[in-house]
């Protein structure tokens, strides 16, 4: 008994090595074909890596920086590309705050773009700036639902609105909500008037602003973005979703199809405006090619397992001036598409339905909205004889 296991082992240890044996044929076989006629090991006339080639528009230069920086095995095969990095602005680090003065040499039409433009792109790698009020208890009760809304200091009666409506902290059938102001320094440069005290007593009051030191302009929106999922990595990082919004749109968080991951009115197919009176003008020095689908018009829903991952991203995305495009390119780098909602009314509702209340009961978000609209939508939702059926 024992000599016949004997064999049957040795037969199998046999059998073992002639299959790998036969592996080992079969791919020199295949290995075969990349030699010529006469047994030659070819060479390819291509290289398998293509020679990176510095682009004429800025912020494509910027991000083909930032892809080598975080792509190691590009950086290295690029290292002794001396044309590449001569073509680059490599003047100033990723998180620099002084004015990129290089930057007027590398935007070859620099002097004759509007003043926005050149304040934009002289800060352009800066990401850090400092935080004038905090709110760093915010989701101690870890909240079902953050909203966020992108506000301007005069704004004071849109967000007393939106904190007597739909932005409500506390209960809202079983879920916690939070909710927080985002704002940047309202400066004289741009003719507001100093209202730093009413902002103290106004957050002394409320609770619920969040204030860095940074122009509040209209370009630097997209820093506003990224300081907020700072923000949300630091003190709020256990939240299930995130609503991000203006603060003259209209939100219904009674409203509870909050399963998606990335939702809300979403723009396919679009690509930077050309013409100089358009409010979102960009000129082609400073970028060219599509926009990835980015959501749009108002505000936007996501969870917050997301907003970490937006955050980490955007490091690797360079800064651009329109907010809702530069978070489409965050999560294309992330290798996702936002979802489009037909909850989400960006361009408003026919006009037939504006008064009538089951208009809004099974919408998310109707832009825009002034804040006597907004308290006086919320008291019909929140009507209990309210009867759509």
């Amino acid at each position: 008994m024992t000599g016949s296991w004997r064999k049957v082992k040795v037969l199998g240890i046999m059998m073992t090595v002639n299959f790998f044996i036969y592996i080992v044929v079969e791919v020199s076989r295949s290995g075969s074909h990349e030699k010529d006629l006469n047994h030659r090991v070819r060479i390819p006339d291509k290289l398998f890596w293509k020679k990176i080639v510095a682009l004429d528009a800025y912020w494509n230069r910027e991000q083909q920086r930032l892809d080598l920086l975080h792509n190691p095995i590009l950086a290295v095969l690029n290292g002794s590309n001396s044309s590449l990095k001569d073509g680059m602005d490599n003047s100033s680090h990723l998180n620099s705050c002084d004015p990129d003065i290089g930057v007027m040499t590398h935007v070859k039409d620099y002097n004759s773009l509007p003043e926005r433009f050149k304040d934009f792109l002289l800060f352009m790698k800066c990401r850090t700036y400092p935080m004038v009020v905090n709110q760093p208890h915010k989701c101690k009760d870890k909240p079902f639902l953050l909203l966020a809304v992108k506000s301007l200091a005069p704004h004071f009666d849109r967000r007393q609105a939106i904190r007597e409506s739909w932005g409500k902290t506390g209960q809202l059938e079983n879920f916690t909500v939070a909710t927080v102001f985002l704002l940047g320094n309202a400066t004289a440069e741009d003719h507001f008037p100093d209202l730093s005290e009413m902002l103290q007593y106004e957050s002394r009051m409320h609770g619920d602003l969040l204030i860095w030191d940074y122009r509040d302009s209209f370009f630097n929106l997209t820093i506003k973005e990224v300081l907020f999922l700072e923000w949300v990595s630091q003190y709020c990082s256990e939240v299930k979703f995130v609503f991000k919004g203006d603060d003259d749109v209209f939100v219904n968080t009674y409203e509870q199809k909050a399963k998606d991951l990335f939702i809300g009115d979403v723009i396919m197919n679009a690509g930077p405006h050309r013409d100089k009176k358009l409010k979102y003008f960009i000129p082609e020095s400073m970028f060219v090619g599509p926009y990835p689908p980015y959501a749009g018009g108002g505000g936007f829903l996501y969870s917050g397992s997301l907003a970490l991952r937006l955050y980490n991203i955007s490091q690797q995305v360079s800064l651009y001036p329109i907010d809702d495009v530069y978070t489409g390119m965050c999560l294309k780098k992330l290798g996702l598409v936002p979802e489009k909602h037909k909850g989400f009314k960006t361009f408003d509702i026919e006009d037939k339905y504006r008064n009538n209340p089951c208009a809004y009961k099974s919408l998310m978000l109707v832009h825009s909205r002034t804040p006597q609209e907004m308290i006086k939508i919320w008291t019909w939702l929140k009507d209990p004889e309210l009867n759509c059926h």
